[in-house]
């Protein structure tokens, strides 16, 4: 038999395999055959199934009733019946009264009548009495005091304030516990939003430019701008944030320009280590790691994320679309669609799409498995099919020939089973044939194409719609590449780490480099997916292609690792880091250009429920000031004054911006509101045409008891990033990664210098371009 011959034989037995059961009609009747194998995989993947909705069930249950737990409710009936039994009516008449309305009072004794009501007055008191806790929580996290505190000095009310929330919150909360106890993000007052615009925009402005801006800010605030509040409040009162979902809507959804580089972003591996040379060994361990924490998620057993010392809950909405999430391409808008379950993940190689199971007889595959998995991918010699190759530039170019394309090429069909295999993933993963990471002869040039090919790869060998794709190199050297729209940053880094450090501290490898375990010789190879892609959809592919090259061509990136310093060190200053280095980048940025720049600085609010973002408008008349006076070549005592009182103020804004006080996005929804109303207002129309020449943004270590920087310092990352044009990224240490974006800025980057020391936590800074 020829090899063509055997080719055709295994995939018709595949074929066989995958049929729970056959069935021809003939003269003699119904010829019915069976296939046990089938029909056991299909009973323990409905076991599964199963188990995830009793799980879910219970996770529900449990959420529902915190700060409560489910258990309280017989402590509480069992009291009131002790109660009773002592002949004292705890309700005070109330179970009387429900005694007196039973529907079935007639077909019961006096006693079980007395029973039955005292356990339905029971139930009521006890969900009185969540709703009230619960309510007295929501208030409690509604204080923000304690964050404008002076560092170190904690006030009586703080503390009695943070003693009354431990008592509020209950115990060992799931992922999802404090959703129903987190405050509504409020409305400010117009003319405090107005007031503080035109504090942030009065180092940038002539004075003539300032006098004109105040005028408008006026008209607006004693006009149009209460008419637009009015709205605002109403849509607060009535969704659970008056922001979250136009920001969504409105910056991501509906915009029509290119994911790639745009809004998409990356993350890196370990800067210094990579556990394996063996491609297909580090795909399974971060495959598996990865698996492990969706599971985690689905139980809701990832501790809530919290604000570091008090222990402030933050909201885990943007959570529950991390996995089995994809943005689907519309003419006017895209929109999110997220599944509940996917048991496989779509892997892209050399131009071919292949659909690998991750779950097999009901259970996870170790990560040898997925590592014979991945081989079997990476050995495949079969050619990518017409098409096929490139086919992913679709989501990489702009989004209304995608949206044409596919309604028109890839809404039925073998076309459609594929794409909806892509989409319904768990997530996407792409097996790339380059060596990256900071090696070499030129570790520095490395980095940066590294880092480069994280953001666009090919710009068509990520599939930039699914939530995430995980890019493992030829080397062993591993990152991501995440859609933007559906979280934020920290959301996927909190992922990443918990993936890092799986894979390195907790499954490891064998001395060969091999995954550790054993592999299972029934599993069924990964199923290639197949496509008729016709010549005029080519034709569209390519144009994609050419828009996404060119995007991608004109990225300047380079990441420079400086690891003389750190958070540690700015500390004993008694300065907080992220106002040092946020001053830096002013003053780098005025040596530079020799002018000042509107500043984006990015802040999370996520004390409230659904919060996302929040901008801290950096460039202030203190940091100016400061920079001035220090190019001026003032005394060393003056510099450090007004340096001091810059740092303070840029805490004081950003405090202000994580609590709900911020200038952008009530500015944002008032503008979206004039819009619905068809009203033009020449104050928003031109807050909003504004140009953000610097951005910055800060996404910390979230789970440093993961990392062992003591044992293993080696160990450390970059981070990630997003795709400005320019791009300064500085990484101190395991400290902080920066990036600096000046548009048109192409030969200067201005450095910090001194020689602070190293220290173990972690923080990032990293760009977000708006």
């Amino acid at each position: 038999m020829d090899v063509e011959s055997c080719g055709h034989a295994q995939k018709m037995a595949e074929a066989h395999q995958a049929v729970a059961f056959q069935f021809t009609i003939t003269p003699e009747g119904i010829d019915l055959q069976l296939s046990h194998q089938a029909l056991r995989q299909v009973y323990l993947s409905g076991l599964r199934s199963w188990k995830k909705r009793v799980t879910r069930l219970k996770n529900n249950v449990i959420t529902g009733v915190y700060p409560a737990s489910p258990s309280s409710w017989l402590f509480v009936v069992i009291a009131i019946l002790a109660t009773m039994y002592t002949r004292s009516d705890p309700s005070m008449g109330l179970i009387a009264k429900i005694q007196e309305h039973l529907p079935v009072s007639d077909s019961l004794s006096v006693q079980c009548r007395t029973v039955v009501s005292a356990v339905l007055f029971s139930t009521l008191l006890w969900f009185s009495l969540i709703f009230t806790m619960r309510l007295c929580l929501k208030q409690l996290l509604s204080y923000h005091g304690w964050m404008f505190e002076q560092h170190g000095k904690v006030s009586n009310t703080t503390k009695i304030w943070a003693a009354m929330v431990r008592i509020f919150s209950g115990r060992q909360p799931l992922l999802y516990s404090y959703q129903g106890s987190l405050p509504n993000l409020p409305v400010p007052a117009v003319k405090d939003t107005v007031k503080r615009f035109l504090e942030s925009a009065r180092p940038l402005m002539s004075d003539s430019e300032y006098e004109r801006m105040t005028t408008l800010a006026k008209e607006f605030e004693s006009s149009l701008g209460n008419r637009l509040q009015w709205y605002l409040k109403l849509k607060a009162m009535w969704a659970s944030n008056y922001v979250s979902d136009w920001w969504e809507e409105y910056v991501y959804l509906r915009g029509r320009g290119p994911l790639m580089v745009n809004s998409n972003y990356y993350g890196m591996d370990f800067l210094y280590v990579t556990p394996t040379p063996i491609q297909a060994a580090r795909a399974g361990n971060t495959l598996h790691a990865c698996l492990l924490y969706r599971r985690k998620l689905n139980r809701e057993e990832i501790k809530p994320s919290r604000v570091p010392v008090l222990n402030v809950p933050l909201c885990a909405a943007q959570c529950e679309r991390i996995f089995n999430t994809t943005r689907i391409p519309g003419e006017e808008t895209d929109s999110l669609v997220h599944w509940q379950d996917s048991e496989y993940v779509a892997v892209f190689h050399r131009g071919r799409y292949f659909r690998l199971w991750l779950y097999h007889a009901a259970r996870m595959l170790s990560p040898r498995e997925i590592e014979q998995q991945i081989q079997r991918i990476l050995d495949d010699p079969s050619p990518p099919a017409p098409g096929e190759a490139k086919l992913a530039a679709m989501t990489a170019g702009d989004r209304i020939p995608w949206a044409q394309a596919r309604k028109e090429f890839f809404s039925s069909g073998v076309n459609k089973r594929s794409l909806d295999c892509i989409e319904k993933a768990a997530f996407f993963v792409a097996l790339d044939d380059d060596e990256q990471g900071m090696r070499g002869d030129d570790p520095a040039g490395n980095l940066d194409r590294y880092a480069k090919s994280l953001l666009h790869g090919k710009c068509y060998d990520r599939w930039f719609d699914k939530s995430f794709t995980v890019v493992v190199y030829k080397n062993g050297k591993n990152g991501l590449n995440a859609e933007h729209s559906w979280a934020d940053a920290p959301i996927m880094a909190h992922v990443w780490e918990y993936v890092m450090t799986t894979d390195s501290f907790q499954l490891g490898y064998t001395e060969e480099g091999h995954c550790k375990g054993d592999v299972a010789s029934s599993l069924p190879p990964p199923t290639r997916l197949t496509w008729d892609i016709p010549a005029e959809c080519q034709e569209r592919i390519e144009r994609s292609l050419a828009v996404a090259q060119a995007i991608a061509d004109d990225v300047d990136f380079h990441v420079l690792p400086i690891q003389e310093f750190g958070k540690g060190a700015i500390k004993k200053c008694k300065i907080s880091p992220d106002a040092f280095i946020q001053i830096a980048l002013q003053l780098a940025y005025y040596r530079n250009r020799g002018s000042f720049t509107l500043t984006y600085e990015a802040s999370m609010t996520r004390l409230f429920r659904e919060g996302r973002t929040e901008t801290v408008r950096s460039c202030t008349s203190e940091s100016c000031a400061f920079v001035r006076a220090l190019e001026d070549g003032e005394s060393k005592e003056v510099c450090q004054r007004l340096f001091r009182t810059a740092a303070e103020k840029h805490q004081h804004l950003y405090r202000m911006a994580m609590t709900g006080g911020g200038i952008d996005r009530h500015l944002f929804c008032l503008y979206i509101v004039s819009k619905y109303l068809g009203e033009e207002s020449p104050f928003l129309k031109e807050v909003l045409s504004e140009t953000w020449r610097l951005s910055t943004s800060q996404t910390p270590l979230q789970q440093v008891e993961l990392f062992d920087f003591v044992n293993h310092p080696e160990y450390t990352t970059c981070g990630g990033g997003f795709g400005p044009e320019i791009v300064l990224v500085v990484f101190f240490g395991t400290e902080y990664v920066v990036r600096l974006w000046s548009a048109g800025c192409r030969s200067k980057y201005v450095g910090i210098k001194g020689r602070l020391r190293f220290i173990r936590k972690p923080i990032s800074i990293i760009a977000y371009k708006t």
